[in-house]
Parts: structure tokens; sequence; C-alpha cells
């Protein structure tokens, strides 16, 4: 067993480039906000500024990416939303099964991402159009939940092995 631990700790690394990854393209999506932002706000009121027609839905679809992506990078950091009133008053090891249980569900959730907003991102995302740049499919719109699905099912699986390794007297390494 012990065998298979270290096999599937070299991985991490792994992990690791992923979630600096996903944490770059969340600044990069935030940044661009903030600069479609400033220019759409400016150019209501300084003349030699654009304020293109565009911004606003480009702003919402870039705040969806930044949403779900943030999501998933909740998941790596244990840092979603969860009830821990009882915490103190459960045995440990029943803590830790719930915990995995409550990661599996979640990865559940993460597949149902990622193949329902795949068809609908290529069915009724791919039949529409922005209303302000009406060459750009709303596909790009639905695309972001099929990414987080991935994204969460690439996380929540470390963190299921990371259960398991718990669960079993193994250390998990920070």
């Amino acid at each position: 067993m012990d065998s298979f631990f270290k096999t599937v700790d070299k991985i991490k690394p792994a992990y690791d480039v992923t979630y600096k990854v996903v944490l770059f393209v969340c600044k990069l999506l935030l940044v661009a906000d903030i600069l479609i932002t400033s220019m759409s706000v400016l150019g209501r009121y300084v003349s030699f500024v654009p304020d293109p027609s565009w911004s606003e839905e480009v702003v919402l679809t870039l705040m969806s990416y930044m949403a779900v992506l943030s999501a998933a990078l909740a998941i790596r950091r244990g840092a979603h939303i969860r009830m821990t009133a009882l915490d103190r008053y459960l045995p440990k090891k029943l803590l830790q099964i719930l915990d995995l249980l409550s990661d599996a569900f979640v990865l559940g959730l993460a597949f149902v991402m990622m193949i329902v907003g795949w068809r609908y991102a290529t069915t009724l995302g791919a039949k529409g159009v922005y209303v302000s740049l009406p060459k750009l499919s709303r596909f790009w719109m639905y695309f972001p939940i099929p990414v987080a699905g991935v994204a969460m099912i690439i996380f929540e699986l470390e963190a299921i092995y990371n259960h398991i390794k718990r669960l079993t007297g193994r250390e998990v390494d920070a």
C-alpha cells in the first residue's frame, strides 16, 4: 500500500502546476475585466476614450469564468463553504469519512457540470450570438461551466486521495 501512495504522490507537482495555471487565468480575467470596465466608464465621460457597446456582455462573461474557476481553486485549498458547527462534537474518524463523502458528492456535481455544461454550450449556446457582438457565439457564455467541471474533477480527485491517505493513517503533505 505504501508503494501506491508513493507513486500517486509523484503527480502532486502536476496538481500544483494546474492550480497555478488556473489561478493565473483568473488573474488575467480580472485584469481584463477591470480594464474593460474602466474604459467603458471613462468612455461615458471623456470624449476621446471609446465606450464599446460590447463591454457589458464581455465583462459578464469574463466574470462567469472567474466565478466558476475560483470555486475550483477553493476546492484545492479546502476553502469551500461547509458547515463546521458540529465538527468539534464528532469523532475525528467520522468527520474524515463525512469529508470524504462530501467531496465524493462534489465530484459527482463536477461530472454533471462537465457533461451537461458541454451539452448546453454546444447546443443552446452555439445557436445564439451576443447582441453587441453578432459574430461571437454564445457558446463562450456557457463554456465556463464544463471548464470549471474539469478543473473541479482534477482538484476533487486530489482531495479524495488526501482523505483516503488520512483515513489510512498516512501524513498528507501541505
